[in-house]
């Protein structure tokens, strides 16, 4: 049996084990559709569809469809300090589902309510997971798999490696997907020997031809090295893996003293998390309309390291898969 004949290949109808991570602001439509046409799944950011490309959501899940016939997922953010979006986050998976999706990664929060929408379509679907806390959570809910979060991925990370993580996760007996590390053909080929049922890539995508993320991003995860990513939490509050720049070594990597304070408190924690998340969000959106300066943090994870040009998305699935027949 192939490696690339895996659970997440047969469920979802796809060529080969690989998802297109749902990233805030770089899944734009032409992004997500490379990576189905290439013969994986594409996943779409609906805040990234609304908020930054300023397409209503219907439209945005048509013009994706419109670049692609094959499967395309949704991502669907859940988390309570993103509370004013969860109506909306409701009303955007119906439409997604009655436009034929069916498989949906969640994350930040509860699935269940996501389960008990999609499970009767027919849907799947797939819950972040840093550490078995969240996965009990996940399965709990009856998520069908588990996106495992390690410590090498970009932007909202883990801290356990993709080997620890994967043994923390094993007696769920559910589908689990590595996210972070992979950037390269070799980590695609650990991943499924490992065990893992598919990878998740998220800023291996962003340095590609279709992301129309600002061309110094892209240039820096060419540049950067595995050495160059750093953990800060004085962006949304949580660990969130960046490169470090002039400017994060200039800034330091934690939170301030008062924010540190209402971040570990239960009743402040979620708010100040909203804070941060819709300040960030806002300024991502600028960065992504108007270009980045030397002040700004580019989310990345390790799998910088394997990221040696910005290529197309056809040519790093053709490679990656080619890796497993050798």
């Amino acid at each position: 049996m192939s490696l690339l004949d895996t659970t997440l290949t047969a469920s979802l109808g796809i060529a080969y084990p690989i998802i297109g991570g749902a990233m805030y602001p770089c899944s734009n439509p032409e992004l997500v559709a490379a990576v189905s046409e290439a013969g994986g799944i594409g996943i779409l950011q609906p805040l990234t569809l609304v908020h930054v490309h300023d397409l209503d959501f219907r439209e945005g899940v048509r013009r994706i469809k419109s670049l692609t016939d094959k499967p395309i997922g949704m991502n669907v953010l859940t988390e309570k300090s993103a509370a004013k979006y969860l109506e909306r986050m409701m009303e955007w998976l119906d439409i997604a589902l009655e436009e034929g999706i069916r498989f949906f990664v969640s994350s930040l929060g509860n699935p269940r309510w996501i389960v008990d929408r999609v499970a009767p379509a027919g849907g799947i679907v797939y819950h972040d997971a840093t550490e078995r806390k969240w996965a009990e959570k996940a399965a709990e809910a009856g998520a069908h798999g588990l996106i495992a979060v390690n410590g090498h991925a970009g932007g909202h990370t883990g801290s356990r490696s993709p080997e620890e993580l994967l043994a923390e996760l094993a007696d769920f007996d559910l589908p689990v997907v590595c996210a972070g590390g992979v950037g390269d053909a070799g980590s695609f080929r650990r991943a499924l020997e490992m065990g893992y049922v598919g990878v998740q890539m998220g800023t291996r995508l962003i340095a590609t031809e279709e992301c129309t993320s600002p061309e110094e991003y892209k240039q820096a995860i060419v540049e950067a090295e595995e050495s160059d990513i750093v953990a800060t939490t004085r962006i949304t509050g949580v660990p969130v893996s960046v490169i470090r720049t002039p400017h994060v070594k200039k800034m330091g990597t934690r939170a301030g003293p008062i924010a540190r304070r209402l971040l570990a408190h239960p009743r402040t924690k979620h708010w100040m998390r909203g804070i941060y998340m819709f300040r960030f969000g806002l300024k991502l959106r600028n960065n992504m309309q108007h270009g980045m300066s030397h002040r700004d943090y580019y989310l990345a994870g390790r799998s910088v390291g394997g990221v040696e040009a910005v290529e197309s998305v056809e040519a790093i699935v053709e490679r990656f898969v080619a890796a497993t027949t050798r």
